[in-house]
């Protein structure tokens, strides 16, 4: 049973940012001065230490609670409930410190439209902690909507022409998922004439090796990759980060793009996992589409220079290094998930801010443009030259603690091949996001024309903000992702993920019995985070002393980049939404294949 002052905390994460957006609607328009701006981040801040001390309270086993008491009767369940597992509920909290972050960095942006802004993200935070705790599969749906919904308002709230063309991609290829996910959603009712996700866990272990379990796994499953913007589906991310103003990028970049992978992973271990058709679904098509998202998303970032598309398509990459631990089972590849889901938001959000701070200070985003423009704000330099050398695998912090547990999880299946992935997605990513720090604030790597060839975007956000309010949140952010990353992290990280693998989700009754964590693992191959980012500075440096390189050499790798591998890449993000949807097409066609093979070989 729950302890009664937990039983009052069970709904507030969802509840409380509700109740003061309701508020800041009511009166946001009359409240003077910054007050707005100041509710917000006592509201984030307050679900935080929520969300920590339900963490606290479920290191013996998750927290039931049951919306208005509607109890479970015998066999049948008609109530919604919220299971909030420590793994969850760490995920949570961490999510609303990063709303916290970003509240402090908006600080003064949005005067046009006072509270509203802060309105619509305080639903966003709500529908993330419901989303996170919810145990009913169409409760799932519901809060992921209203991210959804949330997510086109701040996305096209200039209702400029770009702003619109970003937001009405991720619309239609959004709305596709979920139409996807509501009929995997009808499939699994009709199944078990209920939605709890203990009830479908109880009836789907009677019909493990129905072809009707495994089209609702595979339609929730491609609707979720849609939203978490795994390759195929990838498409509609870049575009709607390159027009989202920044504030919106850290959430969707360090939040909302990880959580519906997370989303996968929860539906699988909570509902689908008794299946034997989904459980090699999860380890071969879901494994292959995370190595092919981490390779592909690390080239495509190499190519950008719109500092926004970059860390977009960096966000697509190491997206995929999440999917290779969730395909993976136990223990110690989810407590790798946990820790670089953490760690990728915490650095993703900061390297976010940073391209508002150009944007805010050097009116522009396009990383030749800028060159050495970045100088009078050299602190974000600073911050931006930290944050790409974790992106590239410095051995160090949560990001490195997760790669080391996602790498030992496939090293103990004797799977080291996935490595190579890992390797390529963070290299190129980290070295992406360095060059863009050399050439911004060095003034590295000038090579006439390359302006004349593709002009800067006349882009810019709201200026004369004060420049350490708007690196505090930068530095509070990057230090955690590395004070966060000692040894301790990762013993936490796995007891959080072998209670959460040992709750008997069939009976929904609590632990199967006493949850011992794995031991951390020794690193396989000890010297891979150093190789990654020597690999990753290796790139960044090619990128910026072409003009120092042998003309020979220099014509040669020109060749390579301009072969056809990447311009295809380049090709396919056209910005043509029908050409978006095609893509989806073929990935839906990846699960039928898939999962007609799957069943055979059942």
């Amino acid at each position: 049973m729950i302890a009664p002052a937990t039983d009052v905390l069970a709904p507030l994460p969802v509840a409380v940012p509700l109740l003061v957006g309701t508020l800041l609607l009511l009166v946001g328009k009359v409240l003077p001065g910054r007050l707005p701006d100041a509710l917000a981040i006592l509201a984030a801040l307050a679900v935080v230490t929520i969300d920590a001390r339900l963490a606290a309270h479920t290191t013996g086993g998750p927290l039931v609670y049951w919306m208005g008491h509607w109890q479970p009767r015998g066999e049948v369940t008609l109530g919604i409930g919220l299971v909030i597992n420590e793994a969850e509920a760490i995920l949570a909290a961490f999510m609303a410190l990063l709303f916290a972050a970003t509240f402090i960095f908006a600080w003064g942006y949005f005067e046009d439209i006072r509270a509203l802004f802060h309105v619509l993200m305080l639903i966003f935070l709500a529908a993330m902690q419901g989303f996170c705790l919810t145990h009913d599969l169409f409760n799932l749906f519901v809060w992921f909507e209203v991210m959804s919904v949330t997510a086109f308002a701040l996305t096209a709230y200039r209702l400029e022409a770009d702003p619109l063309e970003g937001a009405l991609n991720f619309t239609v290829t959004n709305t596709i998922g979920s139409f996807l996910i509501l009929g995997g959603i009808a499939l699994a009712y009709s199944l078990a004439g209920l939605l709890d996700f203990g009830a479908l866990a109880r009836s789907l272990a009677q019909h493990a090796d129905d072809p009707v379990a495994v089209g609702a796994f595979c339609m929730i499953a491609a609707g979720l990759l849609i939203k978490g913007a795994a390759i195929p589906f990838h498409f509609w991310l870049a575009d709607a980060h390159a027009v989202a103003p920044s504030p919106v990028s850290v959430i969707f970049s360090g939040a909302m793009v990880p959580l519906a992978l997370f989303g996968l992973g929860k539906i699988y271990w909570d509902v689908f996992e008794t299946v034997p058709p989904v459980q090699l679904l999860m380890r071969t098509l879901v494994l292959g589409l995370g190595v092919t998202t981490a390779i592909v998303g690390g080239v495509a970032c190499l190519r950008q220079r719109h500092l926004k598309r970059l860390l977009a398509f960096s966000t697509i990459s190491h997206g995929g290094i999440l999917l290779i631990g969730l395909a993976l089972p136990g223990p110690v590849s989810l407590a790798g998930v946990l820790a670089y889901f953490i760690g990728h938001g915490l650095v993703k959000g900061a390297l976010f801010m940073v391209a508002g701070v150009l944007l805010a200070t050097a009116g522009g985003i396009d990383e030749l443009w800028l060159r050495g423009r970045g100088r009078p704000v050299w602190p974000a330099g600073v911050a931006m030259a930290v944050a790409g050398s974790l992106l590239g695998g410095a051995p160090l912090g949560l990001m490195d603690s997760g790669s080391r547990l996602i790498g030992a999880a496939a090293g103990a299946r004797g799977e080291d091949w996935i490595l190579i992935a890992v390797v390529l997605g963070t290299a190129c990513t980290g070295g992406a996001v360095l060059r863009g720090a050399g050439r911004i604030f060095l003034g590295l790597g000038e090579i006439a024309g390359e302006e004349a060839r593709g002009p800067s975007e006349d882009e810019s956000e709201k200026p004369a903000r004060p420049l350490w309010l708007m690196m505090l949140p930068v530095i509070v952010l990057l230090i955690i992702a590395i004070g966060a990353g000692l040894p301790h992290a990762d013993e936490t990280m796995l007891g959080a993920a072998a209670r959460f693998l040992a709750w008997d989700r069939i009976a929904s009754i609590g632990p199967i019995g006493p949850a011992t964590a794995a031991a951390v693992p020794a690193p396989s191959h000890p010297f891979v985070p150093w190789l990654t980012l020597g690999l990753a500075i290796l790139i960044a440096a090619h990128e910026l002393g072409h003009a120092w390189l042998p003309r020979s050499w220099s014509r040669t790798s020109r060749r390579v980049l301009s072969g056809p591998v990447f311009t295809a890449i380049d090709r396919a993000h056209d910005g043509v939404v029908g050409d978006y949807v095609v893509w989806i097409l073929i990935g839906l066609a990846l699960f039928s294949v898939s999962s007609a093979a799957a069943l055979h070989a059942g």
